[in-house]
C-alpha cells in the first residue's frame, strides 16, 4: 500500500503485494476500516483479491477498484465513527446486491446506488467485479440534490447520461499522474459533485450551475476521448461526434470555441501529435511517411507534409532522419 503523496493525495493498494494468509487481516485492519470504513467476507473459492486506486479531492475522495466475490458489510460498531458521508457506488461490472433499512437495489454490470455511511447496511457481490465508489459529504450533496433522503438506495441506470459522463470523467481523473495544484483539485471535485447531483436529481439552481461546471467539463472531455480513439479515421466529422454523444454541432463548437480552439483545429493538431509521435518510434523505422501519415487520418499528403511542418518547425522526413540517427547511435 502507498500512502497518499504531495498535491495529488493519492493512494494504491493491492493484495498482490501480501502474503495470501494474510490478506484478509490487513485489508480489514489496514484499508477497509480507515478507508473505505466496512468489513467484509470473502466468498467462494481461492485467495481473496482486492485492488484500489484512491485519489482525495476537497470533500470528495473517488476510489477506482476490483475485487473477489465478498459481502460487506457497515456495522453498527463502524457507524458508531459518525461518518455520515454518502457514498455513490457505480458498478463497472459485475454484480451486486445491496440492502440498507427497509431498501434493497440490485446491479448488473452498469448503474449505480448511493449508500449512508450513517446507517447500517449490507452489500453482496456473489463474482469479481470492478467499481468505482465516490464519497461525498452530506453537507455537499444537501445542497445541489432536491430529495436526499429518497436518493438514498435508488437505483440509478446505466442509461443515465449524467452517470456515463461522471464516470467518463473519473476515468480520465484516474489516469492523471501529474501532480495536481490545489486549486485543479477543488475544480475537480466540484465537478463530480455537479455531475453527482444530476445522476441523483439535481436542484433546478444546481442543474443549471452543473451546465456551465461539471456537465460542460465532462461532456468536453468525453468528446476528446472519443476523437483521439478514432484519430485515424479519416471520415471523422462533427456531424458524426455529435449523433455518437446526442448532442448538437453547435454545442460542440461552442465547447471547444470556450478552450480556445475548434473541433477541427483540436482534430489537426492530435494527429500531427500522434504522426510525429510515430515519426520518432525506431520501431516504426521501416514505416514510410505516407503510410504514417494515412495512419494519422491524413487523407492528402501535400497537406499533411505543409501542416506538419508549420507545427513542428520541421518536415516529417527530418524527424524521421533524427529518429534513424539516435537509432544508429
Amino acid at each position: 500500500m502507498a500512502p497518499p503523496t504531495g498535491k495529488t493525495a493519492v493512494l494504491k493498494f493491492s493484495t498482490d503485494d501480501l502474503p495470501a494468509r494474510d490478506r484478509i487481516t490487513i485489508w480489514r485492519e489496514v484499508f477497509a476500516r480507515s478507508v473505505v470504513k466496512v468489513d467484509l467476507e470473502p466468498l467462494g473459492e481461492g485467495p481473496f483479491r482486492s485492488e484500489s486506486l484512491v485519489r482525495v479531492l476537497p470533500d470528495v475522495m473517488v476510489r477506482s477498484s476490483s475485487a473477489s466475490a465478498a459481502v460487506v458489510r457497515r456495522t453498527k460498531p463502524l457507524v458508531a465513527d459518525g461518518d455520515d458521508n454518502l457514498i455513490l457506488s457505480i458498478i463497472r461490472k459485475g454484480q451486486m446486491f445491496a440492502t440498507q433499512g427497509n431498501r434493497e437495489v440490485y446491479l448488473d454490470n452498469g448503474g449505480a446506488y448511493l449508500w449512508s455511511n450513517a446507517s447500517t447496511g449490507v452489500s453482496r457481490n456473489p463474482t469479481a467485479m470492478d467499481l468505482v465508489t465516490i464519497s461525498l459529504t452530506r453537507r455537499s450533496l444537501s445542497a445541489v440534490v432536491a430529495d436526499l433522503d429518497s436518493a438514498v438506495m435508488r437505483l440509478v441506470p446505466a442509461s443515465s447520461d449524467a452517470l456515463r459522463l461522471l464516470v467518463s470523467y473519473v476515468d480520465i481523473l484516474q489516469k492523471q499522474t501529474a501532480p495536481m495544484t490545489p486549486d485543479l483539485l477543488a475544480v475537480s471535485a466540484t465537478h463530480i459533485q455537479d455531475l453527482a447531483a444530476l445522476a441523483l436529481g439535481a436542484t433546478r439552481d444546481a442543474t443549471e450551475a452543473a451546465k456551465v461546471g461539471g456537465l460542460r467539463a465532462a461532456r468536453l472531455q468525453a468528446l476528446k476521448a472519443d476523437i483521439i480513439a478514432n484519430i485515424g479515421n479519416p471520415e471523422l466529422s462533427l456531424d458524426a461526434i455529435a449523433v455518437r454523444h446526442n448532442i448538437s454541432p453547435r454545442y460542440i463548437r461552442t465547447l471547444f470555441n470556450d478552450e480556445q480552439t475548434s473541433f477541427s483545429d483540436f482534430i489537426r493538431e492530435q494527429r500531427l501529435r500522434r504522426a510525429y509521435r510515430m515519426l520518432s518510434n525506431p520501431q516504426l523505422i521501416d514505416r514510410n511517411v505516407s503510410a504514417i501519415a494515412l495512419e494519422c487520418g491524413f487523407g492528402d499528403l501535400s497537406h499533411f507534409n505543409h501542416s506538419f511542418r508549420r507545427r513542428f518547425g520541421a518536415t516529417p522526413s527530418d524527424v524521421r532522419t533524427r529518429a534513424q540517427q539516435e537509432r544508429a547511435t
